[in-house]
């Protein structure tokens, strides 16, 4: 194959390509992994220093719904490629009053509310448990949190997401027990794509661009539950605002990140063979 990437940039709903506005070259691979393909096929590019592949997380034609994203061919073609440092932006809902749409959240931790989803690949009689307690890389997302500021987009440097399964949105009851819990925002696709990335040595890096307040704002009824429509013109209305930022962040990275844990979980993957 000859391509190799250092940096991985998942595109969320509405976001279906990043490297034609960002680099002058680009080349497009298609990927057989041990769990079929991938979204789409990976755009590889120039930013800065940083080779990025890019994949569309729903597909460029989003034929992949939340709970069918398949998440372990997307990361292993990833990692196949040389990446190990992954960006998932993503869009998602706001569950704090004070956390507005147009905010950008990185993320700190994590809360699944998911079912069914293919979401480890140690599946075929290897024994390996991987820690999961800090489920973002705490480097990339200081990075990140910083890159949000010199772009002048109003962040948020850590954040809960719930990930809950879709596509359906909450319910009122559903969505007002997230917010007892404390919980900041809530999304569908963070799981296990976090997770997956984790399992493979990876540095992966949350950053959530809040399109709504989810079933709305608590007592006031004049603030709107989400809907499709509202989520996808959001987050294209705002997309400039998110590429500034990942162009700004993703030259600063460095080559492999160190002060985390996250490389540190890859395992003994056999059967798989990472090419």
């Amino acid at each position: 194959m000859g391509l190799t990437a250092d940096v991985g940039v998942f595109g969320g709903s509405g976001f279906y390509s990043f490297l034609d506005s960002a680099a002058t070259e680009i080349r497009e691979v298609e990927i057989d992994t041990p769990f079929g393909a991938p979204s789409d096929p990976i755009a590889i590019g120039a930013v800065g220093d940083k080779q990025v592949a890019f994949i569309a997380r729903h597909g460029r034609d989003h034929r992949h719904m939340p709970s069918k994203v398949p998440a372990r061919a997307n990361l292993w073609a990833l990692r196949t490629l040389g990446v190990r440092t992954v960006i998932g932006p993503c869009a998602a809902g706001s569950l704090k009053s004070n956390v507005h749409p147009g905010d950008f959240v990185v993320l700190d931790q994590l809360v699944d509310r998911t079912w069914g989803r293919p979401d480890t690949f140690y599946d075929a009689g290897i024994r390996h448990h991987v820690s999961f307690a800090d489920p973002y890389c705490p480097v990339v997302a200081k990075i990140a949190a910083e890159a949000g500021r010199r772009v002048g987009v109003a962040v948020h440097e850590r954040g809960t997401v719930v990930v809950v399964q879709g596509p359906r949105f909450s319910t009122r009851a559903e969505s007002a027990w997230y917010r007892a819990q404390g919980w900041d925002v809530i999304n569908m696709t963070q799981y296990p794509e976090a997770y997956l990335a984790r399992e493979l040595g990876m540095h992966y890096a949350g950053i959530a661009l809040i399109t709504d307040y989810d079933t709305g704002v608590e007592h006031d009824p004049a603030v709107a539950a989400v809907t499709q429509d509202h989520v996808f013109e959001f987050f294209e209305a705002n997309l400039h605002r998110m590429r500034a930022l990942l162009l700004e962040l993703i030259p600063q990275l460095p080559g492999d990140p160190a002060g985390c844990d996250c490389a540190g979980a890859i395992g003994p993957l056999s059967p798989y063979e990472i090419g």
